[in-house]
């Protein structure tokens, strides 16, 4: 067994986790709760090699390609699959498309500008702030934003985030429509998702494209270091060019920022990853306060805690704190190793993915309750990491 590897910044996965992908035997039997490590698939975009993601923001040929992985996880689906309610596109779109931008990405201003590619926003507010990706931004230097209705602005990047692949820019005017914004709470498999963004930097203004929502709680790894939490996983047609662009809900609600798709040998599979509305929303206020996105330290070292079924089976039932960084919050609020932690807030926590999840909904100095199996719940002042 390998020793634990320290994921920056948040609870950690044991390095098992990060194997090359073959299976782990089943245990042999054993006392009823224990910890067992989740088998990993890694789906890398080589030549002739599994699948993968790739960022949905358009390059030239000759510009770099943004290249993504996806992971596949064995962890049981939190939430029941439903009917899928009908969706009024035509309403949804004329809600929704003012809201909507492109973002052009490349080098000079004014009538020097040279476009080197181009992704989508959502407009956020009337003083003129927009959400992005921050893969969108890297492409270039400079920025434009070209509006639903053809306006086009110069844009301020006031800051990014790499850890949640955020960004926001500012353009100088205030004559703008902001996004409706919604919630995952009541989120389930088979909801209506409505995805709206620029694909492939086309003019006459933003697109729109139907689906539901194919999964919660995805865990995408975008490049060796990074890896998103808690996305939200779609069918609805996300294309290049797309990424910061929205997904919504029936009414036109802002569900996520659409950020990735899924690509394999073939081509693209029809699947589409936004960051939740939650996340999307702590990080740009941040952003747009401070220049700079805070993100919540806990201090653990812990694994995902299973619990026996009765028939043979295992069930994910919290995570087995391993130990507990000297100083941190955790060992502050009296967090000990061997300890389970089953829910942050009042939402549970089953798997060491779920509470990494609900940790990037915190700021750094959000003080918690963590729930802890068999002793009362803790506060927990989180730290920045």
């Amino acid at each position: 067994m390998s020793q634990p590897h320290q994921y920056p910044g948040y609870p950690t996965f044991s390095a098992d986790t990060r194997s090359s992908g073959i299976p782990l035997r089943a245990p042999e039997p054993a006392p009823r709760k224990r910890s067992m490590i989740i088998p990993i698939l890694l789906a890398i975009l080589l030549a002739g090699v599994g699948g993968g993601l790739i960022g949905a923001a358009t390059v030239p040929e000759s510009g770099p390609t943004i290249i993504e992985q996806a992971r596949s996880d064995t962890a049981i689906p939190a939430r029941p699959v439903v009917a899928t309610t009908t969706i009024d596109a035509q309403s949804v779109g004329a809600a929704v498309i003012p809201s909507i931008v492109t973002v052009e990405v490349g080098s000079g201003t004014g009538d020097a500008f040279r476009k080197a590619g181009s992704g989508s926003g959502v407009v956020l507010d009337r003083a003129g702030h927009i959400v992005t990706n921050n893969h969108v931004v890297e492409a270039g230097t400079s920025m434009r934003v070209v509006l639903s209705d053809g306006r086009v602005y110069e844009a301020d990047l006031v800051g990014t985030d790499p850890v949640t692949d955020l960004a926001v820019l500012k353009v100088p005017t205030t004559d703008l429509d902001p996004i409706t914004f919604g919630s995952t709470d009541g989120l389930e498999v088979g909801s209506p998702a409505v995805a709206v963004g620029s694909p492939l930097g086309l003019e006459g203004g933003p697109s729109l494209s139907v689906g539901v929502v194919s999964a919660l709680g995805r865990e995408v790894q975008t490049t060796p270091d990074s890896i998103l939490y808690g996305m939200i996983q779609t069918d609805a047609p996300i294309t290049s060019g797309s990424s910061g662009g929205s997904l919504v809900d029936a009414h036109g609600a802002l569900l996520g920022i659409t950020t990735a798709v899924g690509v394999s040998r073939i081509g693209v599979e029809g699947i589409g990853f936004a960051t939740p509305i939650e996340v999307v929303e702590r990080v740009t206020n941040e952003i747009i306060t401070t220049g700079t996105a805070s993100h919540a330290l806990l201090g653990i070292m812990g694994t995902t805690e299973y619990d026996e079924t009765g028939d043979g089976g295992f069930v994910p039932m919290g995570v087995a704190v391993g130990s507990v960084s000297p100083g941190s919050p955790a060992e502050v609020a009296g967090i000990e190793p061997g300890d389970v932690i089953t829910a942050v807030d009042g939402v549970t926590v089953r798997t060491m993915d779920e509470l990494i999840s609900v940790l990037r909904t915190d700021s750094a100095g959000d003080t918690v309750k963590v729930s802890l199996s068999g002793t009362s719940p803790v506060s927990v002042t989180l730290a920045d990491r």
